[in-house]
């Protein structure tokens, strides 16, 4: 068996080391790129602390360069018998470079390199999801303004209510998705923040400079308590996935009304041949198996979260072996929140909107309230309005001039605010670009030997 990183020379039982390193092996080949730049990164602070040699460092850091290269290449292999990424990396150093590779963990915990890893990729992750967010929401507003006027009735408690369009139910979902990529800043905040150097959470008694760690990696400032750096594990992952659950919370709405507006009783919508599958035995289906998988991994989005908060909640303060549980739900809820927005923004363009179906649907009834306003700027008290409406519906009686409210009958609502939301867009697009950018700078200043200092 491969030495571990924790190895004191005492073989351990293999059904236990089994069920200790559990889905480490596979799990963690998502998290080896980034362990082998903060690694990188850890390398060329000893250097500059003078806790290794000049030539040390940058033999560790050429070493894990490739490294980290051929895990995002997919090259990288993590054995069953090395127990975890940390092992599998520190292996690969010491095969390819010798004494140095030995060195790299002088001054850290697996806890704490662990702790570097992840918070990387939730900052990659993080910028997909919103970059991803993005098109989605971009693809709602072309379908609003393509629809702005296209009719369909807006429904209460799935009973036909006031009169709505296309473009305003298309528009409900693009500032959905705004308000999440708003409330993604805050989410990035919480992550802009670097963890090495807390060491198995009460630092490490050796001159270290997490500060430069910080600034090289792209990261504002340092997580100052090592205690909390553990305490931490499970709070930043579940702040992504609550992010990535409110913005599957809006998509199921829309999911959901897609399924019952494509139905042969609602035809308001439809979906290409492509979007759909058939029957094993009834010929005449085209099932929307795509919308419901969908929505279906909405709910699942929530039950991953709900695992990382389990895991994470009710134990003490420090690090817990329980921890290590934490990223199979992690890397599984931000896989399938990528595949969800990726099919939804394909999805959107598509979708067929049958105009005469809905219109038809328009009846004079969805003209109540607006019927109502007409008398009251003719004099009436609204009460006295609302009632007197109320009995030429009973009575049927009800007779409004659909084609002069027509033109007023979205009122307020009738202003979709499309170029508001395209500046807001915008925005979003332009801070992911500016932080997507400067963590590449931050990469590439952490492999190139050449720059002493960020």
């Amino acid at each position: 068996m491969a030495e571990t990183l924790w190895g004191k020379g005492a073989a351990l039982d293999a059904v236990i080391h089994r069920f200790t390193v559990g889905d480490d092996p596979i799990v963690d080949l998502s998290l080896a790129p980034h362990d082998a730049l903060g690694s990188a990164a850890h390398a060329r602070m000893l250097g500059k602390v003078g806790l290794l040699k000049p030539e040390e460092s940058r033999t560790l850091v050429g070493a894990l360069k490739t490294l980290h290269d051929e895990a995002r290449a997919g090259r990288f292999t993590i054995l069953p018998e090395q127990e975890d990424g940390h092992t599998a990396l520190e292996a690969a150093l010491v095969e390819r470079i010798g004494e140095p590779g030995k060195r790299i963990h002088l001054a850290r915990s697996r806890n704490d390199q662990v702790l570097l890893a992840t918070r990387l990729f939730l900052r990659e992750e993080v910028l997909a999801l919103g970059a991803g967010a993005v098109k989605l929401a971009e693809a709602f507003l072309d379908f609003a303004q393509a629809h702005a006027q296209v009719p369909m009735p807006g429904y209460t408690h799935l009973r036909r209510a006031m009169p709505s369009t296309f473009g305003m139910w298309g528009m409900a979902f693009a500032e959905g998705l705004l308000e999440e990529l708003e409330a993604l800043r805050g989410v990035w905040a919480r992550l802009d923040r670097c963890p090495l150097g807390a060491a198995a959470g009460f630092g490490v008694p050796l001159p270290i400079d997490r500060e430069y760690v910080a600034r090289l990696l792209g990261f504002s400032r340092v997580q100052r308590s090592p205690i909390d750096a553990q305490n931490g594990r499970g709070r930043h992952e579940l702040a992504v996935l609550s992010w990535a659950c409110g913005v599957a919370n809006t998509l199921e709405k829309w999911l959901w009304d897609v399924q019952l507006y494509s139905t042969d009783e609602f035809g308001f919508l439809g979906l290409p041949d492509a979007f759909t599958t058939g029957s094993s035995i009834m010929p005449q289906k085209k099932n929307p198996d795509v919308v419901e998988l969908a929505r279906g991994r909405c709910r699942e989005l929530r039950g991953l979260a709900h695992q990382v908060e389990a895991i994470a909640g009710g134990l003490p303060s420090s690090y817990h072996r329980d921890f290590q549980l934490l990223k199979r739900p992690t890397l599984a809820a931000l896989t399938s929140s990528r595949s969800l927005l990726d099919v939804l923004t394909r999805l959107v363009p598509v979708l067929q909107v049958k105009a005469d179906a809905a219109a038809r649907a328009c009846d004079d009834t969805l003209y109540a309230a607006h019927h109502a306003y007409t008398l009251v700027a003719g004099g009436q008290p609204f009460r006295d309005a609302y009632r007197q409406v109320g009995r030429e519906l009973a009575d049927g009686t009800f007779r409004p001039d659909r084609e002069a409210l027509t033109a007023t009958h979205l009122g307020g609502a009738g202003n979709l605010g499309l170029p508001q939301a395209r500046e807001e867009l915008a925005a979003a697009r332009a801070w992911l670009d500016d932080t997507h950018h400067a963590l590449a700078t931050a990469s590439a200043r952490v492999w190139d030997l050449d720059n002493p200092s960020p």
